[in-house]
């Protein structure tokens, strides 16, 4: 009966798991991909947790368009460099990695950069 019992609740919290589970996403993008556009839906929002770029002489940047009442477009993350053998952003102490989140209604935008590879990691979640 136990058995039974804790077979049941197992299974009851598994399936919530696998359901409401807000997976990581990861995505590469050449100079010659289209833009990754991302769309946060109302009341949800999208957590930036990496974004890195290895080459080219532009720096990346993530691009918001605000719906809604507070509609507006502007850059809200550079990407970290992690070449820095080319181009006017060439140093030679490392960068720091930041994260950013965005709340919903919104339009996230990551435009290639000629020459480089960037490398994102975001997930989506609801308020």
């Amino acid at each position: 009966m136990h058995a039974a019992r804790y077979f049941i609740a197992l299974a009851c919290l598994t399936a919530a798991a696998v359901a409401f589970a807000n997976p990581v996403k990861s995505k590469i993008i050449t100079g010659n991909d289209s833009p990754l556009v991302i769309t946060v839906p109302d009341d949800h929002f999208l957590e930036i947790i990496s974004f890195t770029q290895d080459g080219g002489t532009e720096r990346s940047v993530v691009q918001v368009t605000l719906g809604g009442e507070n509609g507006g477009k502007t850059d809200v993350l550079t990407a970290t460099r992690v070449d820095f053998s080319t181009g006017t952003n060439l140093q030679n102490s490392p960068e720091i990695s930041n994260q950013v989140k965005i709340a919903g209604p919104a339009t996230v935008r990551v435009a290639p950069v000629t020459g480089a590879t960037l490398f994102i990691s975001y997930k989506k979640e609801s308020n």
